[in-house]
């Protein structure tokens, strides 16, 4: 094997697992230190710092890397599949599944502390969500009376109450079964 294969593998797993102990502990305490990290990532302050210099720019790579989820779980959710509101139940799901990493991002407590590159800028994402919802409006599988920046800021929002009552000790499957439940009866075409 290439050692410089390996190294470049060694370097990506190292900085992965250094991500995402940024974000599990950050979630829990977001002023917490890159020492806080480096304990929860199993690495040493210095291995912390030779991938981030200062703590922003960890912040910074998180909100890199948040961004990168939600694309993907977008394009793991099929938006352009089935019947709108399934596909939005859908997407619905693979948020949520992103738990803390955009738990942070959405959390009051955070609010304007993280400045990320990007998150002031429509992404690919952003344009697949407000598609499909504009086609659930045409289709009429959404209602209509709702137009497509109110079912997308109201997703966000069931999604954010979802991640506060998990965090809160209630069970994953209670708080996505609520979650999805709230959002079926509030964007559904009325019976």
């Amino acid at each position: 094997m290439d050692t410089a294969v390996s190294s470049t593998g060694a370097r990506a797993r190292t900085r992965r697992a250094i991500l995402d102990a940024g974000i599990a502990v950050l979630a829990k305490n977001p002023t917490a230190s890159l020492a806080d990290v480096a304990a929860a990532a199993g690495v040493g302050r210095t291995t912390v710092h030779r991938y981030f210099a200062e703590r922003s720019d960890l912040v910074a790579a998180i909100g890199a890397d948040v961004l990168d989820k939600i694309a993907a779980a977008t394009d793991r959710a099929r938006p352009d599949d089935g019947p709108a509101l399934t596909a939005l139940e859908r997407v619905c799901q693979e948020y949520f599944e992103l738990g803390d990493s955009l738990a942070i991002a959405f959390d009051d407590s955070l609010a304007g502390t993280w400045n990320w590159d990007g998150w002031d800028e429509e992404t690919e994402a952003d344009r697949a969500l407000a598609g499909l919802v504009d086609r659930g409006r045409e289709e009429g599988t959404l209602d209509g009376r709702l137009d497509t920046d109110w079912i997308v800021q109201l997703l966000w929002s069931l999604l954010y109450v979802a991640w506060q009552r998990k965090r809160g000790g209630d069970t994953t499957h209670n708080a996505l079964s609520l979650c999805l439940y709230t959002l079926r009866k509030s964007v559904g075409v009325p019976s």
